[in-house]
């Protein structure tokens, strides 16, 4: 996979200069230079856009309870684009325009999580006492499906509580030096 990945990088560009070449050569060089820039200017706007409404919908999901899964994942797929706009090339501006499209992010955003999902071990934890599958001492007994909770793989855990204690004001400075008082 790595060799591919190396050979894909090395590729890519050259595949950039050829369809800029072809292009240029089917619609001119000023009409090539001011698709890429009309490319860049409109993703650009998109982005922004898409952005802001990414992050609103953030903010509703936390304010809800919610953790922004969606959101997040959105965002990141729009900050892709963005870096794919930002690279000159029909080929990564054709990309990128494809992210910009909600119905391909979210379909693409689902086959990557669950990839994720499947190779690595995803697990929570909380010590909200309110939801399912905890204990009366806040600690989680068992996993959302019922299984026992299973350690982290080898290392000690420590339970434990804490008390945060504030540093104690120093004493009030004397309001003279001392001096001026007679005796």
């Amino acid at each position: 996979m790595q060799i591919g990945l190396i050979l894909l990088v090395l590729a890519f560009p050259l595949l950039e200069l050829a369809v800029l070449i072809k292009v240029g050569q089917a619609i001119g060089f000023w009409s090539t230079i001011l698709l890429m820039i009309g490319t860049g200017v409109a993703g650009g706007w998109i982005v922004h856009r898409q952005g802001m409404s990414a992050a609103r919908r953030a903010m509703q999901s936390m304010n809800e309870g919610r953790p922004p899964v969606e959101p997040v994942v959105d965002s990141f797929m729009l900050m892709l684009a963005g870096g794919l706009l930002l690279l000159p090339g029909l080929l990564t501006d054709l990309a990128a325009l494809a992210l910009l499209i909600p119905p391909v992010r979210r379909s693409l955003a689902r086959w990557a999580l669950a990839r994720l999902f499947k190779v690595a071990d995803v697990r929570g934890e909380t010590n909200d006492w309110r939801s399912p599958g905890h204990g009366r001492d806040g600690h989680q007994t068992a996993t959302s499906d019922g299984r026992p909770r299973r350690g982290s793989g080898g290392g000690s855990v420590i339970d434990g509580e804490w008390e945060r204690v504030d540093d104690p004001k120093p004493p009030p400075k004397p309001i003279g030096d001392g001096k001026d008082r007679q005796s």
